[in-house]
């Protein structure tokens, strides 16, 4: 009972508060982290920088999530109220979607206003991407595809392993994205960061399907296409370079009857309705719905599972 006490207020804290300040925001922590130890093998030799990446994935993530555990131990002996509260806060870090959704509403605000540059600058909030000199359609196809990505990385798959672990799991699911995110992508980091990949590939293997399963009801329930969704994620999916990402972003294209493009590497679905700024709104909307739903499911799973253990 106290996990569903916890998940609740974590909710109303990113409903009504949004993110932490940076100074203690344990993923900015994470980052921060992998940033110094990274830098500590760049040039090495490839094997030292897997099995360097390797212990810095071992080490992040079990310093964090061995904290986060025993912070929380302490803390439910003590004082209940103090520790839903301070579990809700932890937690809360590990998902975000209030943010998600002001960061796409500004890139659209902008891109009604025809201030595309400023939008170019905007979109880097959202995407790695080199978003310079991208037409208006590829801004909002790119701001479309980040919403769905980041369902599940930021939303879904946070709270999929909070179900299973715990906050702590939460926490140690986040600090390997955050990793992959930044030594996971080839380059300077290409060696040291294959584990961090590999990894956060593995843990997003359910939670990217389901995210698909998610979208595809989203649209069901807003009447959009939700057949058209279904089979664009389950047709698509392999075009992305991510074994994973393929499957929310197909999912949404066929939801929104668009085609989503990153020029180079992929084109999910088929060219159909155009990519205008209202396009972000729509993709807003199902991704709210499916949002809404994955709750539901969070909050009835977790009552089937306190009442069969009581």
């Amino acid at each position: 009972m106290d996990a569903l006490l916890i998940l609740l207020v974590a909710l109303a804290i990113d409903l009504v508060l949004g993110e932490p300040p940076r100074l203690i925001h344990p993923v900015v922590w994470a980052g921060k982290a992998t940033s110094f130890l990274g830098r500590r093998c760049a040039g090495r030799a490839r094997l030292v920088q897997f099995i360097y990446g390797v212990g810095i994935v071992l080490f992040l993530v079990g310093l964090f999530a061995a904290s986060t555990y025993f912070i929380l131990y302490y803390l439910e002996s003590f004082n209940l109220v103090v520790y839903v509260v301070i579990g809700a806060m932890l937690l809360k870090s590990a998902f975000s979607l209030r943010e998600l959704r002001g960061a796409a509403l500004r890139v659209k605000e902008l891109l009604l206003r025809k201030e595309l540059e400023e939008a170019h600058y905007e979109l880097r909030s959202l995407v790695s991407r080199d978003t310079r000199g991208l037409p208006e359609s590829l801004v909002v196809s790119a701001t479309v595809e980040s919403l769905a990505e980041n369902m599940c990385d930021s939303f879904v798959a946070p709270l999929f392993y909070f179900l299973l672990f715990g906050v702590p799991g939460a926490i140690a699911y986040r600090v390997v994205n955050t990793m992959d995110a930044m030594i996971g992508y080839h380059g300077e980091y290409e060696y040291s960061g294959k584990f961090a990949s590999r990894l956060d590939d593995v843990l997003n293997f359910i939670p990217a399907r389901l995210t698909a399963l998610l979208l595809v009801s989203g649209s069901f329930i807003l009447r959009r296409g939700a057949g058209a969704s279904w089979r664009v994620a389950l047709n698509e999916h392999t075009k992305t370079e991510s074994p994973n990402a393929g499957w929310a972003m197909a999912a949404m294209a066929g939801a929104l009857n668009v085609q989503l493009e990153k020029v180079g590497h992929y084109k999910l679905g088929k060219r159909g309705a155009p990519l205008i700024p209202g396009t972000i709104d729509a993709s807003l909307q199902v991704m709210q719905i499916a949002g809404l739903i994955w709750i539901m499911i969070c909050f009835i799973t977790g009552g089937i599972f306190f009442a069969v253990t009581t």
